[in-house]
């Protein structure tokens, strides 16, 4: 068919739920060119205001206790560079053509249906590390004002809900304007501990933790599968960076810079943050009395350090006010993806779509059981076996973008999201996914023997990136597409490879979209958008005949 853009705006209907909900996180579908008015650095910054978290510190504390801090850093830095490999990939898409990490998976290699499995694993990452860093937020407050951490974790839980409440809006101006604030707090105990105690930089790289090895290759791949459990941090960056603008001749080089600082690049200011907490866990068990108790927690961590030049009751006051900034600017994010995520696979598996404050909610129950359960305690062995998932799924997609679409072309180069295009379920990923985690997760736990055990990180990782091309060549790549147009005469992308900012009616709610929301429907030959296609306002009989 061919579709006329809408030249003026039709009179309509009042909008759905789902569609007021949209107009604010675009939770089902891209977000189009008119919601997209911020800056690249607007953006960049709010993407990496989400990784002020403290999380960070506390894992780098445990690896290093664990494994000594040789093995440490080289875990962290096996870390660093697996993440920004696999990260780099799905931010260029996600930034190119606005589109979440979800939407990104269902077109590689997944499936309509087949990307709900990894929409699960990722807001389980949600709800583990919101509980993480809600634990670490309640510790705060038990030492500062004297809250039980029952009652902590409550408070820290339900101070999240009403910021989340407007999506990326609110988010942004959070995000950016409590960052300096932030970045103050966090590197000023590092930097006086480094310039009036420079002995401790040699007892840092002397500790040998609880094993007493020094170098050991087993111990370095357990630190990094812990590490890698943040793997799918990647997925909350991308909920900020496919609101980038268009990238352009003239803005380029800032998208660019943007697109790798806040995209993959997160991961060196968590590397970065790793280390920081490791050497101040070194510090405080060598110079604190029954250091070794708290050393791991990232309250006590900076109380002690402040309190080695303020006075007692500012050291204190610091240490709460950058645990509640640092919990608060992540757990909003957490809280905001997870809820992204549950909708996404509720709303497809049932076509019914109950609002995203709904799963908001659903989220931060489940973290608050998570909090209340003391996960703390078990954070090495939780993270270690999520890890497993977590690099599967991610490698995986990163694995069909790179070899499948760019080198072997079997793939689609450009993403598609939308129902009617794709098969339910791809073989290539979900397979692929399914392989990679079932085997890596068999391994962590000691089933193909205790001398491969430390090796499961590289095992999940080693099968994603082989799984996809080989599943690809093997199918010929006939799952990607249920068909190769969408029946619609207008371009999709505009001269500089953008998504359209054409705007056209949707036929069933009445409402505009802009050209890649929309799909014909040859029934009615008219247009319908992705959102009807993805609820229950449409019926199977509406799509083409060969969808």
């Amino acid at each position: 068919m061919t579709a006329e853009p809408a030249l003026d705006a039709p009179t309509v209907a009042e909008p759905s739920t789902a569609t007021r909900e949209t107009l604010e996180d675009y939770t089902l579908r891209f977000a189009p060119r008119s919601y997209r008015k911020w800056s690249t650095g607007v953006v960049a910054v709010s993407a990496l205001g989400g990784i002020a978290y403290l999380a960070d510190f506390a894992i780098g504390a445990n690896i290093g206790i664990s494994y000594g801090t040789t093995n440490a850093l080289w875990g962290i830095a096996i870390f660093a560079v697996v993440i920004f490999a696999t990260g780099l990939p799905l931010a260029y898409y996600a930034a190119r053509y606005n589109i979440d990490l979800d939407l990104i998976t269902r077109g590689s290699g997944f499936g309509y249906y087949g990307s709900v499995v990894t929409n699960v694993i990722f807001a389980s990452f949600t709800f583990i590390f919101f509980a993480l860093e809600g634990s670490i937020m309640a510790q705060g407050l038990k030492l500062g004002l004297h809250i039980p951490l029952a009652l902590g974790y409550a408070v820290s839980t339900m101070v999240i809900f009403p910021l989340v409440i407007y999506g990326m809006k609110v988010l942004s101006t959070l995000q950016v304007w409590t960052t300096p604030l932030w970045l103050l707090l966090m590197v000023l105990p590092f930097v006086y501990l480094v310039v009036s105690h420079p002995d401790s930089v040699s007892s840092f790289f002397d500790y040998r933790g609880e094993s007493g090895s020094s170098t050991d290759l087993g111990s370095m791949l357990l630190a990094a599968g812990v590490c890698l459990s943040l793997i799918a941090q990647i997925a909350e960056q991308i909920d900020y960076l496919r609101f980038m603008p268009p990238k352009t001749p003239e803005n380029s080089r800032r998208w660019w810079t943007a697109v790798l600082l806040a995209g993959p690049g997160w991961v060196i200011f968590g590397a970065i943050k790793q280390v920081i907490g490791l050497f101040l866990a070194v510090y405080i068990i060598a110079n604190v009395a029954d250091g070794a108790t708290v050393a791991n927690e990232p309250v006590h961590q900076f109380l002690e350090i402040y309190r080695g030049f303020l006075p007692g009751w500012l050291a204190m006051t610091l240490a709460v006010v950058l645990v509640v900034i640092s919990q608060v600017k992540i757990n909003v994010t957490n809280a905001y993806s997870g809820s992204l995520a549950w909708t996404n696979s509720y709303t497809r598996l049932t076509r019914h779509y109950p609002g995203r404050l709904v799963f908001l909610g659903l989220n931060l129950v489940i973290a608050l059981v998570l909090m209340e359960a003391n996960m703390f305690d078990f954070l090495n062995t939780i993270l270690g076996f999520y890890a497993n998932c977590g690099m599967a799924w991610i490698v995986v997609v990163a694995s069909d973008i790179v070899f499948n679409k760019y080198l072997l072309k079997i793939s689609p180069k450009a993403p598609e999201f939308r129902r009617g295009m794709l098969y339910a379920v791809n073989p290539v990923g979900f397979v692929s996914m399914a392989v990679a985690a079932g085997v890596s997760i068999l391994v962590f736990f000691g089933g193909l023997g205790s001398g491969i055990k430390p090796y499961s990180p590289l095992v999940a990782i080693v099968l994603a990136l082989v799984l996809p091309p080989v599943l690809a060549i093997a199918t010929k790549g006939r799952y990607y597409l249920r068909r190769t147009s969408d029946g619609i005469d207008l371009p999709m992308y505009d001269e500089h490879g953008n998504p359209s900012g054409a705007v056209l009616s949707c036929h069933v709610c009445r409402q505009d979209y802009e050209r890649p929301d929309m799909t014909a429907c040859e029934t009615h030959d008219a247009a319908v958008c992705s959102l009807c296609l993805s609820t229950d306002k449409v019926s199977d009989h509406v799509l083409p005949e060969n969808a």
